[in-house]
């Protein structure tokens, strides 16, 4: 009893709050998908012999609404989602998970990509940016005589 005169009785449920959010920082566990952030859009990125795969995968949004940038060796994909219009002026939203604004991811790439041989493609929501390799880097087949 002593100590809930001396100590707020809120004060050890907002010590435990703040612990739980803590650990929750921490408790990132890595998985076969990977290291998941909740970054808009959400990213794939993979490898070939050939080259590197990058899929964004942004529905709704427009293309020409999208930058793409490689600049020495570090892919930018940028713009702003635009929010969805109500419709109405009566509506009154309650929930909307959409998300709108303006986003920013990086993807650090390899040092044996070629900047010159970037193909970047809007479709069906998925902006995919295929950077090749430099010839010179891939393994190739010498032949004896």
């Amino acid at each position: 009893m002593l100590y809930r005169r001396l100590y707020p009785s809120d004060m050890f449920a907002d010590f435990d709050r703040l612990q739980r959010e803590v650990q929750g920082l921490f408790d990132h566990a890595p998985s076969i998908r990977g290291l998941g952030r909740g970054g808009y859009p959400a990213l794939n990125v993979g490898s070939t012999p050939t080259s590197v795969e990058v899929y964004a995968f942004a529905p709704g949004m427009d293309p020409a609404a999208i930058d793409v940038n490689l600049d020495r060796g570090v892919l930018t994909i940028s713009g702003e989602r635009k929010p969805r219009a109500s419709g109405d002026e009566k509506t009154t939203v309650h929930m909307d998970e959409r998300f709108s604004g303006p986003f920013r991811r990086v993807v650090n790439l390899p040092e044996d990509i070629d900047p010159n041989a970037v193909d970047a493609d809007y479709r069906d929501g998925v902006l995919h940016v295929s950077i090749a390799r430099r010839a010179a880097t891939q393994p190739r087949r010498i032949e004896v005589r």
